[in-house]
């Protein structure tokens, strides 16, 4: 198991460190975080850890996210001086969507009922 770790750490692995700059630069293109990319269509523990986030934090991801759709429909990038402004792998959802899967899994082991709905609309 820590083989694997080490060739997907971009501290240790030359591979990853490549693809992580890659990912980073990609992002910046069109000013988006690397959380932004997580679906709340897709999980249902995403869409509830949104919800527990200030809105603020929701307003400026969705800002983010309009953003970069509105650049790619017109085939553009963001200019150079804001591109070297964005931060694309400073996080705002991990620490709450950990919260999220640690309640799901303490209620699904005592057997309670779900503390919210948990379907996908």
């Amino acid at each position: 198991m820590s083989f694997f770790k080490s060739v997907l750490d971009p501290k240790k692995s030359r591979l990853a460190a490549m693809h992580m700059n890659s990912v980073s630069s990609r992002l910046r293109k069109y000013g988006l975080r690397y959380d932004d990319l997580y679906d709340p269509y897709y999980d249902v523990d995403i869409k509830e850890a949104l919800n527990r986030l200030p809105r603020e934090i929701v307003d400026a991801r969705n800002q983010r996210l309009k953003r970069a759709m509105d650049l790619s429909m017109k085939h553009e990038y963001l200019p150079e001086d804001l591109q070297a402004k964005q931060t694309p792998f400073r996080g705002y959802l991990q620490e709450m969507l950990a919260l999220v899967k640690k309640e799901r899994e303490e209620r699904e082991a005592l057997g309670a009922l779900p503390l919210y709905q948990r379907t996908i609309p």
